[in-house]
């Protein structure tokens, strides 16, 4: 079946309300009930067909094109399907997700997989602050599933994380980890400062090395080169993720912490030399 396509009509400056827009939502509807499906655009009511041109009838498998960064809650708690947005995306895309695959060609707004549980996002570009984080407030952030990043992300990746895979091709903003439960973070360029803050468990992997030192809250343990990582990497290579071989054979430098929690989380350090 051929996928829903949703063009934006114009460049939107006011924030929308679009968690209708998911695969859950839109699937089975013909093109005049999508269009005929209700959005917040700011204070005012709107239809999707007032601010999209719709192509096809609903569908597993949507296809987003336009400038959508003031577009919110794209794919909110999606089970299924795909979506891929050809532009850049606004804050918390795929928040709560518990399936499927989102692929942005463009940046993705904050909170972008905040508390999701599965599925896979992939973002071909920059991903901004919080992401994949728990809302304020609540103490449980991502909890299963793979988030991609081809840029580099902003601060408080993964705060609260309790499971899945994170991994970012550029920088990472600072706070990293911060209040991590489980799961694992891999960031190919530089990781920023206060990484690992509070985490109780879970993996922190900076193969571009690191911004600033590790927190005092920090301390060394060892320099070892762990099969689990050779998994996690060989894994991310199949995604296109810039895995080398050097990476794969080589050592890492391990810091475990925070010493002021549980103290069982670990920062890995590759050594570049």
């Amino acid at each position: 079946m051929s996928p829903t396509i949703l063009r934006a009509r114009t460049e939107l400056s006011l924030p929308v309300e679009a968690e209708i827009i998911s695969p859950d939502h839109l699937d089975g509807l013909s093109e005049a009930a999508i269009c005929s499906l209700p959005l917040q655009l700011g204070r005012q009511r709107a239809l999707l067909g007032d601010l999209f041109a719709v192509q096809g009838a609903g569908s597993i498998d949507l296809t987003l094109e336009g400038d959508l960064s003031h577009v919110k809650h794209i794919g909110k708690g999606m089970t299924r399907g795909s979506i891929a947005i050809h532009g850049n995306a606004g804050m918390h895309l795929g928040a709560s997700m518990k399936g499927g695959v989102i692929d942005v060609w463009g940046n993705a707004g904050s909170w972008t997989g905040a508390e999701m549980a599965g599925g896979v996002i992939r973002i071909h570009g920059d991903a901004a602050a919080m992401l994949a984080a728990a809302y304020p407030g609540e103490g449980k952030g991502m909890a299963g599933g793979i988030i991609l990043v081809d840029g580099s992300a902003g601060a408080r990746v993964g705060e609260r994380m309790r499971r899945g895979l994170i991994a970012i091709r550029g920088n990472c903003g600072e706070f990293a980890g911060n209040r991590m439960v489980a799961g694992t973070i891999v960031v190919f360029g530089h990781l920023g400062s206060r990484p690992g803050a509070e985490m109780k468990r879970g993996t922190i992997l900076a193969l571009g090395g690191l911004e600033t030192a590790p927190l005092p809250i920090f301390h060394h343990c060892c320099d070892y080169s762990p099969d689990f990582v050779q998994l996690y990497l060989r894994s991310l290579r199949e995604y296109g993720m810039p895995v080398t071989s050097a990476h794969l054979e080589g050592s890492f430098t391990r810091y475990a912490g925070d010493t002021n929690t549980l103290g069982k989380g670990e920062i890995l350090i590759y050594d570049q030399h």
